[in-house]
């Protein structure tokens, strides 16, 4: 009579279930148990002990992770790249192999085809992206083929997204606003940019941003929000378009993408003496605009920190394949000024 999976369990000294994670990859099985029920099946003679090799040797092979991510050209999204490249390899149980994709191309048709042409070379991705229709039924189609996707830095709507991995929105914009307002010598007129309202991260930051000045600094008057689409000439003309408008300007409060732009616009234009400017994200270009004055404070995301974080709730989602749970990791922001850098 051939061997079963009970027969294989009783000779690993491990329980069926465990035998059944082992072959069908329903849930993490330790390295030590996995081997011990491979060589049970292979004593045994067990007709699947070929399938738990290939299995063992799937997990030894390392999880294949992808990440797509925005412009190349933006000083932030490279480091991030990088940083997550370095925590794919880290991962301990297994190593990951990272894949980055940047997209120059940030229209939803775009990120869907990145999607779905990354989803054949890796087991799980993670992508920043606008909340749009279309990449929300992208994700969904890859969630049933049994590819999780992740929200990074900008949460999204879609039902099928396997997470969240970013910072508390809502704390960021009013910590810009408790900033301008404390920092201002007196009150007056606040410019704020978005790259986009689809971001749901930006959008969150602007409408905390303005409800903290209602809130608590009334006399401040926040200016129609600027968009800049996450290009780095279109912040540049918006911003000295804007010191040109209003020159009785106290602050500016940059929520997305495109801060390179506006500090070549303060290096240009004559911006107000006393002016304060709060923008995203520690970058050589933004350190540098903190030592020369030019930026006042920078709400950072904490790179290292959220890239190993992702990269261990990416290799969970896989290992627990099947699982419907959505996880909502939630970071701490650093705030850096020219005192800490």
């Amino acid at each position: 009579m051939n061997p079963t999976m009970t027969d294989v369990a009783k000779e690993a000294g491990v329980g069926v279930a465990t035998v059944d994670r082992v072959i069908n990859k329903r849930a993490s099985v330790r390295p030590e148990t996995a081997q011990r029920v491979l060589e049970a099946a292979e004593n045994l003679g067990f007709r699947r002990a070929g399938l738990i090799r290939h299995r063992i040797d799937e997990r030894m092979a390392g999880y294949r992770l992808g990440f797509i991510l925005q412009k190349r050209s933006t000083h932030f999204y490279r480091a991030l790249g990088e940083a997550l490249i370095v925590a794919a390899q880290m991962q301990t149980a297994p190593h990951g192999k990272a894949i980055v994709e940047f997209l120059d191309e940030l229209t939803p048709q775009h990120m869907v085809a990145k999607l779905h042409e990354l989803s054949s070379k890796v087991d799980a991705i993670a992508i920043v992206a606008a909340d749009h229709p279309q990449i929300s039924q992208a994700i969904g189609q890859l969630s049933a083929q049994g590819t999780p996707v992740f929200a990074l830095i900008s949460d999204l709507t879609a039902e099928a997204c396997a997470g969240y991995v970013g910072l508390d929105q809502r704390k960021v914009g009013r910590t810009a606003a408790w900033a301008i307002s404390r920092l201002s010598s007196v009150p007056g007129k606040v410019g704020l940019m978005v790259g986009s309202h689809r971001y749901l991260c930006q959008e969150q930051a602007e409408i905390s941003f303005r409800s903290y000045f209602r809130e608590y600094a009334p006399e401040f008057q926040v200016l129609e929000t600027l968009i800049s689409l996450e290009d780095i000439h279109l912040a540049q003309v918006a911003t000295l378009d804007l010191l040109k408008r209003h020159p009785d300007l106290v602050g500016i409060y940059v929520a997305g993408g495109g801060i390179e732009g506006v500090i070549q616009a303060l290096q240009e234009g004559d911006g107000p003496p006393g002016l304060v400017t709060v923008c995203p994200d520690l970058t050589e270009i933004t350190r540098q605009a903190l030592i020369d004055g030019r930026v006042d404070m920078v709400i950072s995301h904490p790179q290292e920190w959220m890239a190993r974080r992702l990269v261990e709730v990416m290799s969970d989602a896989i290992c627990a394949k099947g699982t419907k749970d959505s996880v909502q990791s939630i970071l701490p922001f650093t705030t850096y000024t020219a005192a800490n850098v």
